[in-house]
């Protein structure tokens, strides 16, 4: 199902609300969360939104998608520090609730495992909050990511270290490798919004509407599932065939 909207500001009043209601509804809901320029108005509105009307999250469960490989905790350009400067230092939610993976695991393989398991001891995530890469990438996962996958260490393509070098102040800064949720723990997730924002999504999400279920373009395996929210504005939207359009809601 598809969700256009005008502006930024209406796409991220919208997707705050959805997570609000699941947490409002549930609260002991499991989210899974993203990061990135596309989600940092979804949590500005969010703890906005929670500001005028406060919300219990002390049962809440987190587990973000992904981290960068060889980045601590405390580096700025770090998903943890991302989380904690967007959102988690200003909510209520126990830190042992919260869950990012391990940039700087010892055992990388022992500790991705542990990560889908622990997913799956929760019960599996109620909502999954996705952003899309340039090349298809949800979370981490880059082209050709068996859609079986579950947590695991990925090469960054270097479309993605392009893309992510705007955030690092020299290009050769971004790492190459990355720890993420796999394809099947995304899929496995109750419920999926997947957003998109600007005219750097417009090319990807035409293609995202025309693919088949092609393990090429990792985010055509979010076709298989069955409570798939597709958030857009006007810009990422602007070359979707006129058959998407009909089916926005």
């Amino acid at each position: 199902m598809y969700k256009i909207f005008d502006t930024v500001d209406e796409v991220s009043r919208y997707t705050a609300q959805r997570l609000l209601a699941k947490i409002k509804a549930a609260p002991t809901a499991v989210l899974g969360l993203a990061t990135g320029s596309t989600m940092e108005p979804v949590y500005a509105q969010m703890l906005k939104d929670i500001q005028q009307a406060p919300v219990d999250l002390s049962q809440l469960t987190t587990f973000n998608l992904d981290e960068y490989m060889g980045l601590s905790a405390q580096h700025p350009q770090s998903y943890n520090y991302y989380m904690y400067q967007h959102l988690f230092n200003q909510l209520n939610i126990p830190a042992r609730n919260v869950h990012l993976p391990d940039g700087l695991a010892s055992d990388v393989e022992t500790a991705c495992q542990a990560y889908s398991n622990a997913i799956e001891a929760m019960g599996g995530l109620d909502l999954q909050l996705l952003g899309i890469g340039s090349n298809g990438h949800i979370g981490f996962n880059e082209p050709q990511t068996c859609f079986n996958s579950r947590t695991h260490i990925v090469e960054l393509s270097e479309q993605t270290r392009i893309d992510n070098g705007r955030f690092f102040d020299d290009q050769n800064e971004v790492p190459t490798h990355a720890i993420t949720m796999g394809i099947q723990d995304i899929l496995n997730a109750k419920e999926i919004i997947l957003v998109a924002t600007g005219s750097n999504k417009t090319e990807i999400m035409a293609q995202l509407f025309a693919s088949a279920i092609d393990e090429a373009l990792p985010a055509s395996a979010l076709k298989q599932h069955k409570n798939l929210t597709i958030v857009l504005d006007r810009e990422a939207a602007a070359l979707l065939p006129e058959q998407a359009l009909k089916s926005a809601v």
